[in-house]
């Protein structure tokens, strides 16, 4: 699994984005034999570097997910590290297939800068994580305080609403990155720092002492976090879109990946399709019938992928809440292959 770092354009340079999908994107990456994949460079449990310089995390799971699909190798992934300014244009230039990078799904995202979402990896809102020392126990009492957040994420605008609607005050302390932002925290900056949820959890590990904050239990915002991909190349959408779709399916089917080579001889209708026995339901994305196989094989089912970067077997011990499948209290859903 290789880490480059591409040229970007200029976040602000006005980028053709309709002309970008002449060539198709599974023409060029089976060409290259890799996917480039844009992702955090350092967020804990979605995407970050382990002791082996290896990206490790949810958000680099599904770009593997995405190279076993389309070429049969999960470790066919190019990983561009991206900050929250380039990561669209760098995705709209063509510098990256796929931005798997802690994005919220939203109606501007999604209809002005010439990308689609494909999917929903992780729900997530917005919260507050407060010094331990300070006592408070609900956002309500954060009234004057000094917020640290990010720059170019959806956060700003969600402070901005949160406080109006509940006729607070507040002073933003505005940085251009994560490290930035929980420096400035741990530095006594702010008295609050205000990020996703999922990004606060990985945050607070990362302090000196852990101890010494707490992420208080309001949730500001609805932040869906997904892939995206460029418009104008359907099959490619569709790829990224059903790479998901088969980890969630095989989750529900109970197919792993310890038990994938067994669950092939399966009666079950649905696990002989899922698993490529019954029907080629890679055919009309252009790839071959074993495309789900691949990806439970090399990388897991949603669960899997989950309980050992975010949840039960991490650091973080995240409950799935809303993440659960939709059978068992949560809202993922994924439709059948049929």
């Amino acid at each position: 699994m290789k880490t480059v770092r591409w040229l970007s354009i200029s976040a602000c340079a006005l980028v053709p984005v309709f002309a970008l999908a002449d060539t198709p994107t599974l023409e060029k990456v089976q060409s290259r034999d890799s996917v480039r994949c844009g992702v955090n460079a350092a967020q804990p449990g979605f995407s970050s570097l382990d002791d082996n310089d290896q990206y490790q995390g949810l958000d680099t799971d599904i770009c593997r997910a995405v190279a076993a699909a389309a070429l049969g190798d999960a470790s066919k992934v190019d990983f561009v590290p991206l900050d929250s300014v380039e990561r669209f244009t760098a995705l709209q230039s063509g510098e990256v297939d796929l931005l798997s990078r802690t994005t919220t799904w939203s109606s501007s995202r999604d209809t002005t800068l010439g990308l689609q979402f494909t999917g929903v990896t992780y729900y997530d809102g917005q919260a507050f994580m407060v010094a331990s020392d300070l006592g408070v126990q609900s956002a309500e009492e954060l009234d004057g305080a000094a917020v640290c957040t990010q720059s170019g994420t959806t956060s700003e605008l969600n402070l901005s609403d949160y406080f109006r609607i509940n006729d607070m005050s507040y002073d933003a302390v505005v940085f251009d990155s994560p490290e930035q932002s929980i420096a400035g925290f741990e530095a006594g900056r702010c008295d609050v720092l205000s990020s996703d949820a999922s990004q606060l959890y990985a945050q607070r590990m990362q302090l000196a002492d852990p101890n010494m904050a707490v992420v208080l239990p309001e949730i500001i915002s609805k932040e869906p976090l997904g892939p995206a991909v460029r418009q104008g190349d359907d099959p490619w959408f569709n790829i990224v879109k059903w790479s998901l779709f088969a980890m969630l399916n095989a989750e529900e089917y109970g197919v792993t990946s310890e038990n994938v080579d067994e669950m092939v001889s399966s009666e079950n209708p649905d696990i002989a399709r899922l698993l490529g026995q019954d029907g080629n339901y890679g055919e009309g994305m252009g790839l071959e019938a074993d495309w789900a196989y691949n990806i439970i094989s090399q990388v897991g089912n949603y669960a899997e992928v989950y309980e050992r970067n975010v949840g039960a077997d991490s650091n973080f011990k995240i409950a799935r809440g809303l993440n659960a499948l939709w059978k068992d209290g949560g809202i993922q859903y994924a439709p059948p292959i049929r």
